[in-house]
Order: structure tokens, then sequence, then C-alpha cells
């Protein structure tokens, strides 16, 4: 096993810098390759740039779950869109591990099942094919568990993948479409003519571009703030494992209060726990609070507060919020965020998931890791242009659910780059919504 990525992960795709492009996207993850793919697709000439490793933030970081099943209603219609672009990614860039294996949410009482069937009812006007199991049709889904439940939520349609096989892939496609891809370029600021972008200034020097798309997961509001754009995007810190290879249970994605898992292609699982984040307390959290006051109300034991930011982290007390364009930037300064997993955590999982499926053994976790999910009030993403910029579009703040709807927002966000229609309602993920007055809605976070 060699997830996630780090900076000692050898760089694959060193391009040299271009000194122009009708196109920069700044970020490697998941979203800013299929935005850039996309782009290029379309005949634009682009330059994708990522200050550490492709992937090596959250892209490589998370469950791998490919899901319909619980999402924010506004976000549904594109993730099902992108559940028909999984396949065709995969029959292009080789074997990614995807597999149609369903998603599985365990109720533990009948309140909570109540909760997973208004979702349901919610979601039938768009037919993710999410059906309810109780008794018989539970056991048969969850075979050898020994805890018992109330029922599930079940989506059959729903799917997985191993991210640390695909996103490289689909950069090495995107790439193969003209994306030039620079690994280890940390792009300082924008050059901004007349309140327009007319390039990017990198560590490596100036790239020449009327077109920029904003990609940076946990780092973009730190990015925006130095424009004068604020949005109230926090971190999380979540902790994940990998057990050894292990027998069968459920083949897909599932979850019950204490533990979600996922069989990985190589026989072991990955575990992570259900409803459980670390906030590191730093500016941004004090600025966001107000913001974020509702969604904490709800959810009080869900997030546990840290005092400090690990030294370089986009909220640290020490990391600069202003700096020029000949300054090393914060970005250089910590190419990935690479945070410690919680080591109680991570052996509470490994009795967990033993307890709920004592025939499978002695559970062995092989190893484990943390990442920084980046988030918005309301759990759902920044998708917009930045009309105090001019020729910046952002997609941001994915909220822990980007994996599986990255190519179709990748889809949209080129669209947007490129003036024309995205293709679905993104009025909800607006970037106005937090300064025009609008109430803010959390969305289901299932």
């Amino acid at each position: 096993m060699t997830f996630p990525f780090t900076m000692t992960t050898p760089a694959q795709f060193a391009d040299a810098l271009p000194a122009q492009a009708d196109a920069v996207v700044i970020g490697g993850g998941i979203i800013g390759i299929m935005t850039a793919w996309e782009l290029a697709r379309a005949g634009q000439s682009v330059a994708l740039l990522e200050k550490g490793r492709i992937a090596g933030e959250q892209s490589s970081r998370n469950w791998g779950w490919i899901r319909a099943q619980g999402r924010d209603l506004d976000e549904l219609p594109i993730m099902q869109e992108a559940q028909k672009m999984w396949p065709d990614l995969a029959a292009e860039v080789g074997d990614i591990g995807l597999r149609q294996t369903g998603t599985l949410y365990l109720a533990e009482d009948v309140a909570q099942l109540a909760g997973f069937e208004e979702w349901q009812r919610a979601a039938a006007p768009h037919r993710p094919g999410a059906m309810m199991l109780t008794g018989q049709r539970l056991a048969e889904a969850l075979p050898g568990a020994k805890r018992a439940y109330a029922g599930a939520l079940w989506t059959k349609t729903d799917m997985k993948a191993e991210p640390w096989l695909a996103v490289p892939k689909f950069a090495a496609a995107a790439r193969k479409a003209g994306v030039q891809i620079v690994e280890g370029c940390a792009v300082r600021g924008l050059d901004l003519v007349g309140g327009r972008v007319a390039g990017v200034v990198t560590e490596q020097g100036l790239v020449r571009t009327k077109t920029v798309v904003l990609a940076g997961g946990s780092w973009s509001s730190l990015f925006l703030r130095r424009h004068g754009v604020n949005i109230p995007q926090l971190s999380v810190r979540a902790t994940v494992a990998a057990t050894t290879r292990m027998g069968d249970v459920n083949l897909g994605g599932a979850v019950d209060k204490r533990l979600a898992w996922r069989k990985r292609a190589d026989g072991g699982y990955t575990l992570a726990p259900a409803g459980f984040h670390e906030l590191f307390v730093g500016p941004d959290a004090f600025r966001a609070l107000r913001n974020f006051a509702g969604l904490l109300w709800q959810d009080p034991l869900g997030t546990k507060l840290l005092p400090a930011a690990p030294s370089g982290y986009p909220d640290g007390w020490r990391t600069p919020r202003q700096w020029d364009d000949g300054d090393i930037s914060p970005f250089e300064q910590c190419r990935i965020l690479d945070p410690s997993p919680n080591a109680g955590r991570v052996k509470k999982m490994a009795r967990d998931f033993a307890d709920t499926f004592p025939g499978l053994g002695e559970v062995t976790i092989a190893r484990s890791w943390a990442g920084m999910i980046d988030t918005l009030p309301d759990i759902v993403p920044v998708v917009d242009h930045v009309d105090q910029i001019p020729g910046l579009t952002v997609c941001t703040g994915m909220c822990g659910h980007g994996f599986g709807i990255g190519p179709a927002f990748g889809r949209i966000t080129a669209r947007l780059a490129l003036g024309q229609e995205p293709g679905f309602d993104v009025s909800r993920f607006r970037l106005s919504r937090f300064t025009d007055g609008s109430k803010l809605i959390a969305g289901p976070n299932l």
C-alpha cells in the first residue's frame, strides 16, 4: 500500500511552466484535474499548477465512495451525472477499482431510521434508487453483523473506486489531452490589470492568462483573502485507517453511528470514525464562528476543538494572510497538509469493527493517516465566478464529498470558466450566499 501521497512521493508531472495559457487551474486534486481536462477537451491551452503533489491532499486521503445516497438535493442531479461519467472514465484510463457495490446507511434506532426515510422521500423525484431495508433483507445485505440495527437506507447504484489509483490516472489522461501539469509549483497570487485577471504569479515565474480556476481545497480561503475575497471556509482533521486483507462483509460503503467502512480492491477495509472531526482553532475559526454556529449547535459533539493548527497550516496562528509576489508564500512553506492521525481513534475503530463483525477475526491496522477536509457552514461547496475579480472562477468547499462528484463539478466549473451555461442549477453554490443576507440551510450531511 502506497497511499496517501506526500512530498516523499516522486513527482510524476514535471512539465515546463508555460509563459502563457488560455486557462490556468490552481490545485491538483480531483476537482482541478477534471476541470483542466474538460477545458482541454474544449480546445483550450491549459496549465494546471500544484504546489505539492497531484492528489496529495484529500484526493488520495478520502474513503473512495461514489455515492448519490444522502446527498444534498441540489447536489443530487450533479452526482447522478458524475455516476454516468465514472464508467466512461474508467474505460478510458484503465483499472481504478471502480465497482457498483451500493451504499448502506445503518440506523441504530427508529429515530435515525426516520431521518433516512425523510431523505428517501425528498430525493424520490430524482430517482436515486434508494430503498429501506429491515429484517431479513437487512441481514442479507450485512452478513455476519453482531450489532442489531433498526434498519438501513440502501442505494444499489452507488459505486466505489480507489482514489490513489483514479486521480493520478485522470491527471495522466488530462496531460495526454494537452494539459501542462507542473507539480511542486505554488501559485503565489493573481496578476491583476485593471482589476481583471491577467495572469498568475508562481514561484517559478509569471504565466499570462485571462482565465483562472481556483480549486485549492483547504487553501482556497487563504488564497482568496489575499485578494480581498472572504469565504467562511474552515478545515477539519479526519482520521482514516486501512486494515490488512480480511474476509467479506458488505462489499460497498457502509456506516453506522460509530464507524464507516469500505472494502478495498486489495482485500482490506478502509475505516473512519462516523460523525467525528477535529477543528484546529485559529483566526479564521473565530471569524467564521457566527456562520458555523448553527451547524455546531446541531451536532455539538461531532467536532472536537483543538487549540492550534500545526505550523504553516492555512489557519495557523502564525500563517501570513498577506505577502508580496516576491515573497515565499504559505503555499511553499507547507506543500501538503499531512496531519498526524488521531491514534486513539484508530485503536477505537479497530475495536468497533471487530465488535461489529466478530467472525472476521482480529482486526489488524496496516496503516493510518489523516487529512484536512475543507468545509463550509451549509455543507455544500462554492462553485461560482468571483464577481470582484473578472476572470476568476472558484470551485471549493467540497466538505468531504468531492471525490465521487468531482468529475461532474469539474465539467460544470470548466463551463463556467468558459462563460457557458453550467448545465445544472448551481444557484445554491453561489459565492454571494454568504454576503447577500440569505439564510444558510445546511445540507443533510448523512
